[in-house]
């Protein structure tokens, strides 16, 4: 299924319909720019603010009368809640709407319906229904209007990196959802197993905007970019015959890679400078519970395919759950060591604890039910605790170490090795040995956050 474009028409003016992003990981939020261009279709002038880099423009907000929240993601949510309150002491005396977007604001509806937000809906392409029907409540009269949305450069977000290069980097994404049901993704409460591909010329159009804006390298965001292999390759084969000098990086699941395993040498050819997969767990038994459709043997073949193209696989991870034991976590490092993926792998990656938002799939497995789950509202989750105390410790004393290490700007090498000892020495095992020529420098995004 494709998205059609809607025909311009006159521009209206409802008041101000302003969108807002919180935090879309680090790079222009296709949360603004897609809907943004849907209403202008539609004959709308929106506004716009991205809070992740910028800040709130205050007169933006005490003019619009309809206020769209992108949360597609926790941090974006909670984010998001916090600017609700501001935007309630902004506009005391003023009638306005608002309307949370994205993933999380489905999950999370009840919560936020009972906190004042007028409308949750998970895709932005229902925005232009909504703005309309406002449109008609506020009878504003129709107008022309020239205005233009002037978005954050494309160089106050996260760049590419490798060794000496730095590339400016644009976003999009080819499909919506995914066919896939991972119990702990917040995905399939909201698509049930359902994606639908993106007008290639829409795609293709967004990548050339960036361009022009300065982008020489594409990361393409959607959930699994080979949920559709054929229509993300012709838009790869597109691209690459406008811009051969354009780079790329895209999500996929292991199970894919192996699948697919026969287009990867293309994908190099193309551009492709790493793959990001959620690998998650090395523990059969956890990776059953989180349905992941993948062993650890898979993993090493994966790894083989992909670095045998000539392309980076950056795994992430997710090393604290109810379920992960230390010799689990232990044998994750040993893991990322023999195979010299130390700097493939973010060091946020390492203090990942399980999230177990409203409505997840998680909470259909047995394993899950018999857990003591405390929901806990402000934080959009349901907490646990680990039957091993050593764990939870664990990961305080890791995910403090990795943001005293990033803030002090050390070697993921060395923070890496800190951390194992750290491991160990709960274990009683003796520290690894610290094998730097074994790990080479890796093709990055600067901004850690994956997921």
């Amino acid at each position: 299924m494709e998205t059609q474009a809607r025909v311009p028409s006159t521009v209206h003016d409802p008041g101000g319909v302003l969108l807002i992003s919180c935090y879309e990981l680090g790079h222009r939020p296709i949360g603004l720019t897609r809907p943004i261009r849907a209403l202008e279709e539609a004959g709308f002038a929106p506004d716009a603010i991205d809070i992740a880099v910028e800040p709130l423009d205050v007169e933006k907000v005490e003019s619009a009368r309809f206020i769209g929240i992108s949360v597609p993601m926790h941090t974006a949510l909670r984010l998001g809640v916090h600017l609700l309150e501001r935007i309630r002491q902004l506009k005391q005396e003023t009638p306005y709407k608002i309307c949370m977007y994205g993933l999380y604001a489905t999950l999370n509806a009840d919560y936020l319906l009972a906190h004042g937000v007028d409308f949750c809906i998970a895709d932005s392409t229902q925005l232009v229904a909504l703005v309309e029907a406002h449109a008609k409540e506020e009878q504003s009269e129709s107008q022309e209007s020239d205005l233009c949305v002037e978005l954050p450069l494309l160089e106050m977000y996260a760049r590419f990196e490798d060794k000496d290069e730095v590339r400016t980097v644009g976003y999009t994404e080819t499909t919506h959802g995914c066919k896939h049901l991972c119990t702990h993704c917040p995905i399939p409460p909201v698509y049930n197993g359902k994606f639908f591909a993106v007008q290639r010329d829409t795609v293709l159009s967004e990548i050339q905007k960036q361009v022009v804006e300065g982008a020489t390298h594409i990361t393409f965001g959607d959930p699994d970019f080979l949920n559709g292999p054929t229509h993300g390759l012709r838009i790869l084969r597109a691209m690459h015959e406008t811009f051969p000098n354009l780079t790329f990086d895209f999500t996929t699941k292991i199970e894919h890679i192996l699948k697919n395993r026969e287009h990867f040498p293309e994908f190099a050819q193309l551009g492709c400078r790493f793959i990001i997969s959620a690998v998650e767990t090395l523990n059969e038994h956890v990776l059953t519970i989180l349905e992941k459709h993948h062993t650890r043997a898979d993993v090493r073949e994966a790894i083989d395919i992909v670095h045998g193209a000539g392309i980076a696989l950056r795994p992430t991870w997710v090393p604290f759950t109810p379920w992960t034991t230390l010799d689990d976590y232990l044998d994750l490092l040993k893991f990322i060591d023999t195979h010299g993926l130390v700097y493939h792998v973010d060091p946020v990656q390492y203090a990942v604890r399980l999230l177990i938002p409203p409505g997840s799939y998680l909470l259909n497995r047995p394993e899950t039910k018999e857990l003591a789950l405390v929901i806990d509202e402000s934080s959009f989750s349901c907490t646990w605790v680990h039957r091993d105390a050593r764990m939870d410790e664990l990961h305080k004393t890791v995910n403090a170490l990795i943001e005293s290490d990033a803030r002090a700007g050390v070697d993921p090498l060395k923070t890496f090795y800190r951390i194992w000892r750290l491991a160990a020495d709960m274990k009683g095992q003796s520290p690894p040995t610290e094998k730097k020529e074994t790990h080479l420098p890796a093709p990055r995004l600067t901004e850690a956050w994956f997921c």
